[in-house]
């Protein structure tokens, strides 16, 4: 979830909820009744508070929970809540690119929906400690897995000034990303930048003043580049999209909410030449292993309602994708 201008509230509010179950649901069901009798298997690949994963439990009784959450605070918060589900619920401490070897390790061939909500979780905001929120004062962190070594802290002190740059401009789109970076050099030469009000403070005074007045936070960029740099997530997402559609047979589905462009761009690229007919144009009918292995279940990004951004503000830069698996593989 982007950082934005986040301020802690009580409370957590899963993101487009009803539509995600309106996608996902019949996947799960169709499974269900599969002659078969099998469990259908449901894989939330970025578990977070659990909220996403309930609501299925809840709709479909027989649905098995396979859950991944890299955080692993988010894991035992998560698992409390979804006590009362028993052995439905299988949840594993992996990074959502993990998926074939958890899949292997847990002996399922196949999973019948899967969910990504990409980005920083709910608690990984509200807890200052953290440090993924410009808002509160705190170690410059940033880590979604506490046990990788590499942090914010370790990136804006250590890393050289054009490789500083290019991860805001790229990750951050800030166009004031060579001022930013010799701001932070200047600055770490003096004392090591360690926290999250020191970085933001310098961010906002190393950019235009008329700059400053519009757009939100202008540490916004900035936070949410670096969280990418720590965390890898772009790299990641770009291997874990592609997993998660070969572990789905015909008739599974996979739904995506991003919560910025870059995300948002990896996902339409990768759905988008899945769900293409790739038969050359000279050739009179298609041929099998030309023809799409998925079809969109959304038309472009669909965004969350007005009603829903009232009430969950969190939700206000949420897109989604969603797509059917239609054939296996060849």
């Amino acid at each position: 979830m982007d950082v934005g201008d986040h301020a802690a509230k009580s409370g957590h509010v899963p993101v487009m909820l009803g539509r995600v179950l309106e996608i996902l649901a019949p996947a799960v069901t169709f499974a269900a009744d599969d002659a078969t009798g099998r469990d259908p298997v449901y894989l939330d690949a970025t578990l977070g508070m659990g909220g996403h994963a309930e609501a299925m439990l809840r709709a479909v009784p027989r649905l098995r929970l396979i859950g991944l959450d890299r955080d692993a605070t988010a894991l035992e918060r998560s698992a409390r809540r979804l006590a009362p589900f028993g052995d439905r619920v299988t949840l594993e401490h992996a990074v959502y690119d993990e998926i074939p070897g958890v899949l292997r390790r847990l002996r399922v061939p196949a999973v019948d929906a899967v969910l990504f909500d990409l980005g920083v979780s709910s608690p990984q905001l509200d807890e200052a400690d953290r440090g993924f929120a410009y808002s509160y004062d705190a170690p410059l962190d940033m880590r979604m897995d506490r046990t990788q070594r590499l942090t914010a802290a370790e990136v804006v002190n250590g890393y050289p000034p054009a490789e500083l740059a290019r991860i805001l401009r790229e990750y951050g789109e800030e166009r004031f990303a060579q001022r930013i970076a010799a701001a932070i050099v200047r600055e770490r030469e003096r004392a090591p930048l360690d926290s999250t009000r020191r970085l933001a403070d310098l961010v906002r005074t190393s950019i235009p003043a008329a700059t400053r007045r519009t757009g939100g936070n202008p540490a916004k960029r900035t936070f949410q580049a670096l969280r990418i740099e720590v965390n890898g997530e772009l790299d990641i997402w770009r291997r874990a999209l592609p997993a998660a559609l070969d572990a789905l047979p015909v008739g599974g589905r996979v739904a995506v909410l991003s919560y910025h462009s870059l995300e948002d761009r990896i996902t339409k690229r990768v759905l988008a030449a899945q769900a293409a007919d790739t038969t050359p144009p000279d050739l009179p009918v298609p041929l099998p292993e030309h023809e799409p292995r998925f079809r969109l279940l959304t038309r472009g990004a669909e965004l969350p309602s007005d009603e829903e951004t009232t009430t969950n503000p969190r939700a206000g830069s949420v897109r989604m994708r969603a797509a059917e698996r239609v054939r296996e593989a060849t």
